[in-house]
């Protein structure tokens, strides 16, 4: 029976998942790259950076947002994921493709490179555009529902989803529009 031995992480990647687990108590999983696993003290919606900003600049201040490519990641309370197609569904976007997803328990993001460190530099690399406080809790500022609780800064995840899916929304109609000639 042969046995397959992963491969070490590089002096960086340690440093990165140490800083996670000590600096923010959050768990990591093995990689290249590091990866933070969802569903323990967070879910993520991902949408399309394009559509990421907007819905920010619609709702305002949330907990932390990463953006890796072309894809943004909202951090928002456990449970989230699993109540986005319920919430999509009551807000009357259901049935729409709307390229907005959930990232809940068993799925996984990219650990973004911490503001100030090497790397973070990098053509696409994942990095934090509101990087979590060490030091401070981040599941109290995260947006939920209001049943689960959450900060009264932050917007509700009702709120968000309906910022979210209208520019998912917007961004699509967009991209299909056939060009005005004049």
């Amino acid at each position: 029976m042969a046995f397959t031995v992963p491969l070490p992480r590089s002096p960086s990647e340690d440093g990165l998942a140490r800083w996670y687990e000590h600096e923010l108590g959050w768990a990591t999983v093995e990689g290249p790259p590091v990866l933070l696993p969802t569903g323990l003290r967070f879910d993520v919606l991902e949408l399309p950076a394009a559509a990421g900003h907007a819905a920010l600049r619609r709702v305002g201040g949330v907990g932390p947002v990463a953006l890796m490519g072309r894809r943004m990641r909202l951090l928002v309370a456990a449970g989230g994921a699993e109540e986005l197609p319920g919430l999509l569904d009551w807000l009357e976007w259901g049935g729409i493709a709307l390229d907005l997803a959930g990232l809940g328990p068993g799925g996984r993001m990219t650990a973004p490179v911490p503001p100030g460190w090497s790397g973070s530099d990098r053509p696409g690399a994942a990095v934090w555009l509101r990087p979590p406080v060490p030091g401070r809790e981040v599941e109290s500022s995260l947006p939920a529902l209001p049943a689960v609780g959450g900060c009264e800064d932050a917007p509700g995840l009702v709120r968000l989803v309906e910022a979210a899916a209208t520019e998912c929304h917007r961004l699509r109609l967009a991209r299909t529009q056939p060009l005005a000639f004049s």
